[in-house]
């Protein structure tokens, strides 16, 4: 007797639009928290971004700050995924360089969330947020042992302590040196990922 692996279910009409429409909402969360920060960020801003009553919004997420945390989220799980599709074998530096373009890239292009003041309502709903805390905890982890090996490859400051260094490499995904830059209208985007990831990597001595 043969047996057939069972097909799920097919996802209901308004179930798809409903899930369609919470992504939608994510994203113009994301972009709005790129552009203003949580604090300048309103609900009705994103209701409109969508163009949905504000009513239809709180179906979906119930405060300001749980739209926000929704955005950090799905940002983190982007970061986890990045990091998964780099090569193993790729040397710690280059994983490490990698993933800090990758977010400064994110950052040019107005789609990397600001990250909350330490005052905010957003972080205190963020440490208590599984979902981000245990992906926060996977990004760090990964770009510690990298930290660590470059380090002992004698590649980053072995007198550094590696959560200074980690610190460092997060503090590019909010770096305003890349929106002044870009600002000045001299340099093209990848010139401005150049120079950014230089003062970075290599310091500001002369060679």
């Amino acid at each position: 007797m043969t047996t057939h692996a069972q097909t799920p279910p097919k996802k209901s009409f308004k179930i798809q639009m409903l899930a369609a429409r919470e992504t939608a909402i994510i994203q113009s969360v994301n972009r709005l928290l790129a552009e203003k920060g949580f604090d300048a960020m309103t609900v009705d801003e994103v209701a409109a971004e969508v163009g949905i009553a504000k009513a239809s919004l709180y179906k979906h997420f119930t405060s300001k700050e749980e739209l926000a945390c929704a955005a950090m989220v799905a940002a983190m799980r982007k970061a986890q995924a990045f990091i998964q599709s780099l090569p193993a074998e790729q040397a710690a530096i280059d994983q490490l360089k990698a993933v800090t373009r990758w977010t400064m890239t994110l950052k040019l292009d107005g789609l990397m969330p600001s990250l909350p003041s330490q005052n905010s309502s957003l972080r205190a709903t963020l440490m208590t947020n599984k979902d981000y805390m245990d992906g926060l905890m996977e990004v760090s982890d990964s770009l510690g042992g990298w930290i660590e090996k470059a380090q002992a490859q004698g590649q980053i400051n072995q007198a550094l302590p590696a959560v200074a260094v980690l610190y460092t490499l997060f503090a590019r995904a909010c770096d305003p040196v890349l929106e002044f830059l870009k600002m000045g209208e001299q340099h093209t985007d990848e010139q401005i990922l150049d120079l950014v990831m230089s003062t970075c990597f290599d310091g500001l001595s002369a060679r």
